[in-house]
C-alpha cells in the first residue's frame, strides 16, 4: 500500500502543464528507448518475455494501459524506489531516470502510444526470396556435377579444405542406410567384394527398391506429419493417422506437389494431418485444432515457425498474430476469434494466405473450397518457398545439416543460395519427383566425401563436408534384426480394419493387394513406439518433428548398457545365429559383413573368437553381438 501511495505521489509530482501535450515519438521517445530499453528489450533480446521492437509487441507485453499512465506497470517500474524492481535495472543504470525522461514516457502512454509506421528495433533480417530464381552454371555442368560446382565454389570462398572421398564400403553402407534404412543387400556386398561396385548403378538400384524406400521414409514423414499408430488423441477420435495414404504415396513416389495438395485439401485417407489433436478439457487458445493446422502447415511445407505468432506478433520472425489466425481461419467451421496471449481480442480472423502476391483465399467460400484454394496456392509454381523447404530437408537427411539450418527457420540465410535454388529448380523441372532430387545429391562427389563430426553450435554456419549422423531408433533396430535375421511378430492391433488406433499393417496389405500378412520383415517404422524406441529418440509425434536429438541421453545409455528390451533382442539374435552358422568364424564374418559392411580386423577377430568361444555359447555370442552393436561405427551413418 505504501508503495502504491508513493507511486501515485510521484505520478502527481510529475504532472504539469504538459499533461495534454503531444509527444514527438521520433525525437523524444526513440532516443530514450535506445538509451535505456533496447539493450534488454529490443533486437534479438526480450528479457522477461517483453520486447519493444514494435508497437504491437509493447502492447502484447501487458505492461501499460493506453491513455492511463497512472495505471500502467511500466510507469510504476520507472518510478519505484525498490532497486530490485526499478527499470532500467540498477546494474544498467546507477540512478533513476530524470524527471523529464519519465515525463516523456508518461505523455507517450497518455497519448495512446503513437508509433511511426515502419519503425522497428528488431535486427535487420535476411529476407529470402519467395519466387524461384534461376542460377548460372558453366556450360555442360548439370545434375550431380552442379552440386559439386556450387559446394566447391562455397568452400573456396570460405577457404575450407575439400574432404577426401570415402571408400566404396563406407559409401555403400551410407547409401543403403539413407535410402532404405537397412544395411547393404547381399548382392551389393558381393559386388563390393569383387571390386565391381559401380556407384551410379548402386544409386539407381537402391532407389528402385520401392518397398524398402517407402518403409524407411515412413519414419521421416511420420515425424513431419505427426503420424502415429497409438497415443494421445485417439480415444475420442480427434486424431487420425494417415498411414495407408502415406505408405501408398511413398510406394508410388507420388509427385510432391500432388502429395502436398492431398494433405491440405484431403482425399481419402489423408485428412489426419490437417485435423490436429483434439485435446481434452480446456486448452490454451494457441493449441486449438485450427491453430495447430496453421502451425503445422507453416512448419512442414514452408519452414516457418508460426508457434510464437499464435500467441502474439512473433519475437523471432516477421509473422504476426493476424497471419497465424488468417491461416487457421481457412479450416475453421465457425467464425474464429483471435486471442492474444490467451486473451480474446474481440476481432474475428479472416481466412487469408500469407503470400498474397501469389493469390488469395476467398473467405466467403465453404471450408472445403477454401482448403482447395490453399492447396493450389501452396503448390503454386511461383511458390519457391515450398520448393526450397523440401529440398533443404532432403539435403539435411542425406548430408547431415541443412543448406538452411535449422530446418524450421527457412527465413535464415543459406550458406549457398545458389545450391538451394538449383535443387529447388531441379524439383520443379523433374515434375516434383523427390527421388530425382535425391538421385542428383547421391551421385555427387559431395555425398561421397568422408564425414566429419561437427559441434552442434557451429553446424550449418559453414559447409565443411557431410556430417556423420546417428542412426534413428528405427534404423538401429532394423540393422540389428537384419544382422541376426530375427524380426518381431505383429501385434493384433496392427491388423485392425476400423477405428483410429492400430491398423497400420492392414494399410500396408491394402497397398500391396495382400489378403494376409506374409513372411516379410516387420520394420520398426510400422511398430508402436515402445520403451526402447522412446529411449533411442523416437518422438511421440504429438507435434511436428523436423530433426531428432543427436546427443545420447542418460536414459538411452542405460537402455543400451543393460536394458531388458535390447537384451531380449540380442538373446534371440544370438540363438538364431548359432542355429544358422555351425562354424564360429562364419558367424563372426557374417555379423561384420552385414552390420559394418567389412571384414573384422585381426584384433577384432581375436576378441570375437574369445567372446563367442569354440562352442559358440549363447552368452558368448550375445556378448559379441552387443560389442559390435555398441561400436560408434555401427551407431552412425558414417
Amino acid at each position: 500500500m505504501l508503495r502504491k501511495l508513493i507511486y501515485l505521489t510521484l505520478i502527481g509530482a510529475s504532472s504539469n502543464s504538459l499533461d495534454s501535450a503531444e509527444v514527438d515519438f521520433a525525437h523524444e521517445v526513440v532516443p530514450l528507448m535506445k538509451k535505456h530499453c533496447i539493450e534488454c528489450h529490443g533486437g534479438g533480446k526480450s528479457k522477461g518475455g517483453f520486447s519493444m521492437n514494435t508497437r504491437a509487441l509493447v502492447l502484447d507485453g501487458d505492461v501499460l494501459e493506453l491513455g492511463k499512465p497512472e495505471k500502467s506497470l511500466l510507469m510504476e517500474l520507472l518510478l519505484t524506489d525498490d532497486e530490485d524492481e526499478r527499470m532500467p535495472p540498477i546494474k544498467k543504470q546507477k540512478h533513476p531516470l530524470a524527471k523529464k525522461e519519465i515525463d516523456v514516457f508518461r505523455r507517450w502512454i497518455a497519448s495512446g502510444l503513437p508509433w511511426e509506421e515502419g519503425v522497428t528495433f528488431a535486427k535487420v533480417r535476411y529476407e529470402p526470396p519467395l519466387k524461384p530464381r534461376k542460377v548460372k552454371l558453366p556450360q555442360g555442368v548439370v545434375g550431380a556435377a552442379a552440386v559439386d560446382y556450387f559446394v566447391g565454389k562455397t568452400m573456396r570462398k570460405q577457404k575450407t579444405a575439400m574432404p577426401p572421398l570415402a571408400d566404396d564400403a563406407v559409401f555403400l553402407r551410407r547409401l543403403y542406410l539413407d535410402v532404405t534404412g537397412l544395411p547393404p543387400h547381399e548382392n551389393a556386398r558381393k559386388l563390393l567384394a569383387q571390386g565391381k561396385l559401380d556407384r551410379a548403378a548402386a544409386v539407381d538400384r537402391v532407389l528402385s527398391n520401392d518397398r524398402a524406400y517407402a518403409e524407411h521414409w515412413m519414419v521421416f514423414w511420420n515425424d513431419l506429419l505427426r503420424n502415429e499408430f497409438a497415443g494421445t488423441g485417439f480415444i475420442d477420435g480427434g486424431r487420425q493417422q494417415v498411414t495407408g495414404w502415406l505408405y501408398g504415396s511413398l510406394l508410388e513416389n507420388k509427385p510432391y506437389d500432388v502429395f502436398v495438395r492431398e494433405l491440405i485439401s484431403p482425399v481419402k485417407g489423408s485428412s489426419g494431418f490437417m485435423k490436429g489433436i483434439k485435446w481434452r478439457g480446456s486448452v490454451n487458445a494457441s493449441q486449438t485444432q485450427e491453430i495447430q493446422f496453421s502451425q503445422n502447415v507453416s512448419q512442414v511445407f514452408l519452414g516457418i515457425n508460426m508457434k510464437c505468432a499464435s500467441c502474439h506478433d512473433s519475437f523471432v520472425n516477421q509473422w504476426s498474430l493476424k497471419d497465424a489466425y488468417s491461416l487457421a481461419a481457412i479450416t475453421a467451421d465457425e467464425p474464429l476469434e483471435m486471442f492474444r496471449c490467451d486473451k480474446p481480442t474481440g476481432e474475428i480472423a479472416d481466412a487469408a494466405w500469407i503470400y498474397p502476391e501469389l493469390g488469395q483465399i476467398d473467405p466467403n467460400l465453404p471450408r472445403d473450397k477454401r482448403l482447395a484454394q490453399l492447396a493450389e496456392l501452396m503448390t503454386h509454381p511461383e511458390n519457391g518457398r515450398m520448393q526450397r523447404t523440401i529440398v533443404n530437408r532432403l539435403w539435411r537427411q542425406l548430408i547431415g545439416r541443412g543448406i538452411v539450418h535449422p530446418m524450421e527457420t527457412m527465413n535464415a540465410e543459406p550458406w549457398s543460395e545458389e545450391l538451394l535454388d538449383f535443387l529447388a529448380n531441379t524439383l520443379v523441372e523433374k515434375d516434383y519427383d523427390l527421388k530425382a532430387v535425391m538421385r542428383v545429391i547421391l551421385n555427387s562427389d559431395v555425398y561421397r566425401m568422408q564425414m566429419e563430426q561437427v559441434k552442434q553450435d557451429v553446424a550449418g554456419k559453414k559447409f565443411r563436408g557431410p556430417v556423420r549422423r546417428r542412426l534413428t531408433a528405427e534404423q538401429f533396430l532394423d540393422a540389428i534384426r537384419s544382422t541376426t535375421g530375427v524380426w518381431p511378430e505383429p501385434d493384433g492391433e496392427a491388423f485392425r480394419k476400423k477405428g483410429a488406433k492400430g491398423g497400420q499393417l492392414n494399410a500396408v496389405m491394402l497397398a500391396h493387394g495382400m489378403q494376409e500378412w506374409d513372411a516379410r520383415p516387420l520394420r520398426a517404422s510400422f511398430t508402436k513406439r515402445g520403451l526402447l524406441q522412446a529411449a533411442l529418440g523416437r518422438p511421440n509425434r504429438e507435434q511436428v518433428v523436423t530433426s531428432r536429438p543427436e546427443l545420447i541421453t542418460t536414459l538411452e545409455a542405460m537402455n543400451l548398457a543393460n536394458g531388458d528390451n535390447l537384451a531380449l533382442i540380442l538373446r534371440q539374435g544370438a540363438a538364431a545365429l548359432i542355429k544358422q552358422h555351425a562354424i564360429r568364424d562364419k558367424l563372426i564374418r557374417h555379423v561384420y559383413a552385414v552390420a559394418l559392411t567389412r571384414e573384422p580386423s585381426a584384433k577384432e577377430w581375436s576378441i570375437a573368437r574369445s567372446l563367442a568361444g569354440n562352442d559358440r555359447s549363447a552368452d558368448g555370442v550375445e556378448d559379441f553381438l552387443w560389442m559390435v552393436f555398441m561400436l560408434p561405427e555401427f551407431n552412425y551413418v558414417n
